[in-house]
């Protein structure tokens, strides 16, 4: 199995996984935004996870832009897209089944 098909795989179980909870969220408490990200400020612990999260998807989105930038990859924003409407574990397998797709067909360098 190719990296490619591994970085699918990864993307479609990183859009599935997530969205079987999400989606169970409206059913529990429906849906009030404030609510939904309080416990994730609910402790030390859960605050230090929530911030390397943030710093991460920080970090993704400029190497995102860079890398798209580079290897001549449109549209950037897709990814962070997906980042904001799934998370980490679907734009980054994505991003790199991409990556992986514009480098086995080649690029030019401008």
């Amino acid at each position: 199995m190719t990296k490619k098909n591994i970085y699918l795989i990864l993307a479609i179980l990183g859009f599935v996984v997530p969205y079987y909870f999400f989606l169970q969220v409206p059913g529990e408490n429906g849906f009030d935004l404030p609510r939904l990200l309080q416990p994730m400020f609910a402790n030390n612990l859960l605050k230090g996870v929530a911030v390397d999260l943030m710093i991460s998807v920080i970090a993704f989105w400029v190497f995102v832009f860079a890398e798209a930038n580079k290897l001549e990859m449109n549209p950037p924003w897709l990814y962070l897209l997906a980042t904001l409407l799934v998370g980490l574990c679907f734009a980054i397998p994505l991003f790199l089944y991409f990556r992986e797709r514009k480098l086995e067909t080649g690029y030019s360098r401008s």
